[in-house]
C-alpha cells in the first residue's frame, strides 16, 4: 500500500488479533489493499495460545487450522478432592507459527515490522517520527490499553518450555493441577506436552493483582522436583497477565480516547471473561471483517463496538461467577473451581464455547455461594 493511498485497510498491531484479521482478509478478500504494522521485529511476540475445539465454529476453523502446533483429544484436572479426565479437544497455536503464516500469506508490501504506531484514527495511522498513512478504514489491535473502566481480576502466569532427558510421561494436557500450595489467590500448574520429552510448564494464579512472583523460577523448579522430572534443558520462557472481567462500565471502556476507532483483541474487550483466552474472539472478529462490505473507519467502528457490547451483555453470567470467585476469601477460591470441574462435562464445554443455557447459569451461580 503506497503512502497516502486512500482505500483498503490499515491494521495497527501484529499480535494475535491483528495478524488473524490480516490473514483472513488476505485469504478471503485478496482484492482489498491491506497494511499490517507491528512495532516488534516479528509477529505475535513469544506466546502459546490455547483453545478448546468448541471455542471455534467449524465454519471458521479454516483460519486457524494451519497454525495449530499440537492438538490433544482430552485433558486432565487435579484438585485435592478429585482428579478428572475430560475428552474434549484442546489445541495450541505458537507465535512462531503465527509469524510464519503472516509472512506466507501477506506480500512484503502488505506489512511493516519494527514500526511504532503512536496514534490510530478512523482512517489513518500516525507513526513514530510523524509519517501518516491513510486508507478507507483503520483497526487498532495494539493490545490492552486503559482498562480502568472495568473491574478486573487477573489470570497471571510464568511458564517455561523444557526438553527433558527422559520421557515425562504426561500424555495429554494437565490444565489445572491445583494440588499445590495455594498462594496469591487460586494457584495451579498447567502442563502442555508437545511430545514425550518436550513440555511447557506454567505456574498460574487467579489473583487480585497482575504482579508476577519475584521467585517464579524457584517455584517452577520446586514443582518439577515434586513431579520427579530430571535433567531438563529450557527452550523458552513466557509470562503474562490476562484480564478476568468482574464488571465495570463497558461503554466507557470503548469510548476511552474519544476517537471513533475500531478495536480488536484485548483493546476492544474481546476475551473470554473467565479464562482470559483471546483466540476464539480473534478468529470470530477476523471472519466478521472479511464479510464487511463497508470498510470505512466509521462502519468498522460501529460493527466491532456493537459486537463487543453484545458479547459483554451475553457474558454476564461469567462475570457473576468471576465476582463470586474473586470476592470469596482466598482460602475458598480453589473449592469454587473444584466444584466447577465436578459439573457435567457438557456444561463445561458450553461454558468454554460461550453457549450457556439458563439452567447452566443457575448452576454457576450456586458455585459461589
Amino acid at each position: 500500500m503506497a503512502k497516502g493511498k486512500r482505500d483498503g485497510l490499515l491494521i495497527a498491531g501484529g499480535g494475535l488479533a491483528g495478524c488473524l484479521a490480516a490473514i483472513a482478509v488476505a485469504r478471503a478478500r485478496p482484492e482489498i489493499p491491506l497494511l499490517l504494522v507491528e512495532e516488534g521485529e516479528s509477529f505475535g511476540g513469544s506466546h502459546i495460545w490455547p483453545f478448546y475445539d468448541e471455542d471455534v465454529a467449524a465454519e471458521d476453523r479454516w483460519l486457524v487450522e494451519p497454525m495449530i502446533a499440537k492438538a490433544w483429544q482430552g485433558y486432565y484436572v487435579a484438585f485435592p478432592g478429585q482428579s478428572r479426565k475430560f475428552r474434549a479437544g484442546y489445541n495450541s497455536v505458537r507465535s512462531a507459527d503465527l509469524d510464519a503464516a503472516v509472512r506466507a500469506t501477506l506480500r512484503p508490501d502488505q506489512y511493516r515490522l519494527g514500526t511504532k504506531v503512536v496514534a490510530v484514527r478512523d482512517n489513518e495511522l500516525v507513526l513514530l517520527g510523524g509519517e501518516k498513512i491513510k486508507a478507507d478504514g483503520a483497526l487498532d489491535a495494539r493490545g490492552a490499553a486503559n482498562l480502568s473502566m472495568l473491574e478486573l481480576g487477573w489470570r497471571k502466569f510464568v511458564g517455561r518450555e523444557f526438553i527433558f532427558a527422559q520421557p515425562h510421561k504426561v500424555d495429554r494436557p494437565v490444565l489445572m493441577d491445583a494440588t499445590v500450595e495455594q498462594l496469591d489467590g487460586f494457584r495451579f500448574f498447567q502442563c502442555l506436552p508437545f511430545n514425550e520429552t518436550r513440555m511447557l510448564i506454567e505456574d498460574c494464579y487467579y489473583s487480585d493483582t497482575s504482579d508476577l512472583p519475584a521467585d517464579a523460577a524457584e517455584r517452577l523448579d520446586a514443582y518439577i522436583r515434586l513431579r520427579g522430572w530430571k535433567k531438563r534443558r529450557m527452550q523458552r520462557e513466557e509470562s503474562g497477565a490476562l484480564p478476568i472481567a468482574l464488571g465495570g462500565d463497558f461503554g466507557a471502556f470503548w469510548r476511552v480516547g474519544g476517537a471513533r476507532v475500531a478495536k480488536l483483541g484485548l483493546r476492544g474487550g474481546f476475551f473470554h471473561p473467565t479464562t482470559g483466552y483471546t483466540l476464539p474472539d480473534a478468529v470470530r472478529t477476523a471472519v466478521m471483517l472479511t464479510q464487511q462490505r463497508d470498510l470505512t473507519g466509521a462502519a468498522l467502528h460501529d460493527l466491532f463496538e456493537q459486537e463487543a457490547a453484545a458479547l459483554w451483555r451475553k457474558r454476564e453470567a461469567y462475570r457473576a461467577f468471576n465476582a463470586a470467585l474473586f470476592h470469596a476469601p482466598a482460602q475458598d477460591r480453589r473449592g469454587i473451581f473444584e466444584s466447577f470441574y465436578a459439573l457435567d462435562p457438557a456444561l463445561i464445554s458450553r461454558f468454554h464455547s460461550g453457549s450457556l443455557g439458563m439452567l447452566d447459569r443457575m448452576k454457576l451461580t450456586k458455585l459461589g455461594r
